[in-house]
């Protein structure tokens, strides 16, 4: 079997093994509760990570079925207590339509345009984070030191229009949306990383760990002084193409599920 016939070069070609296997689904009530459970282990991720910065943060995924309708974490509850009985059904125009709690007013603005100006978006993270913060003052993509880096070489983007000031405005979103055209990961200047993804809550949430932790390594490396050896342009891109895929980003949610399960019996209830 070759690269081609597979999801990814880390299929196995050997029958039998355990590996994790994409879901397929009967109905959109069973995409539904996939798509809530797994933003809930998102946000536990994100708990874990320590992402938490007070009411700041906000992760979204489209309602399968009512595709004007997304998912997400409630207002002022923090990451580790968000559960799929608190999770809220928001429209575009910011409206709470299913749950009991208010949304995030910058989440919505920045969300809501992204969802509503790319209908084939699927999911939205993003947070305050210490390291994304940090590099998004410097106002630069990120340079190719590493494999890691390489999965975002020439798909991510600086996004300078609104930058530092708070966004509760709709117009505010309608700028940084537009970059979501293209690029699937953002540093927004003086304000923090965005992922998005055409696939899945598990990718857009793996993508914007990875995007924290490329912003913490080059954060260290600069501070060495050293000039970097970069990767190549060729070899970025083909580490992009079998490392920085949706899939990949995906499959390398999967243990961080499980392990928000097992640490959190009651993210389902």
């Amino acid at each position: 079997m070759n690269i081609q016939s597979r999801p990814s070069l880390y299929e196995p070609t050997q029958d039998g093994l355990i590996f994790p296997e994409m879901p397929s689904f009967s109905s959109p009530e069973e995409d539904r509760q996939y798509r809530k459970q797994h933003l809930v282990g998102a946000c536990r991720m994100f708990a874990k990570q320590k992402f938490d910065y007070g009411f700041a943060g906000h992760l979204t995924v489209r309602d399968p079925e009512r595709k004007n309708l997304y998912w997400t974490n409630p207002m002022a509850v923090s990451f580790s207590a968000v559960s799929l009985s608190n999770l809220i059904l928001v429209d575009h125009d910011g409206q709470v339509v299913e749950g009991d709690y208010a949304v995030n007013r910058a989440g919505f603005v920045l969300h809501a345009a992204v969802h509503e100006d790319h209908p084939d978006i699927v999911a939205m993270c993003h947070a305050h984070t210490i390291y994304g913060t940090t590099w998004a003052a410097t106002g630069r993509e990120l340079d190719p030191i590493s494999q890691d880096a390489a999965a975002f070489f020439e798909d991510h983007c600086v996004i300078d229009e609104e930058a530092g000031k708070v966004a509760v405005e709709v117009e505010a979103g309608n700028k940084v949306s537009a970059a979501f055209g293209k690029y699937r990961a953002a540093i927004h200047r003086n304000h923090g990383l965005l992922t998005a993804s055409r696939h899945s809550i598990d990718a857009a949430a793996f993508w914007f760990l990875a995007l924290e932790r490329c912003c913490q390594q080059q954060l260290v490396l600069e501070a060495t002084g050293i000039k970097p050896v970069l990767v190549s342009p060729e070899k970025a891109r083909y580490s992009r193409e079998h490392v920085g895929s949706e899939y990949i980003g995906w499959l390398h949610f999967q243990p961080h599920y499980h392990e928000a399960l097992a640490d959190n019996p009651d993210m389902l209830s």
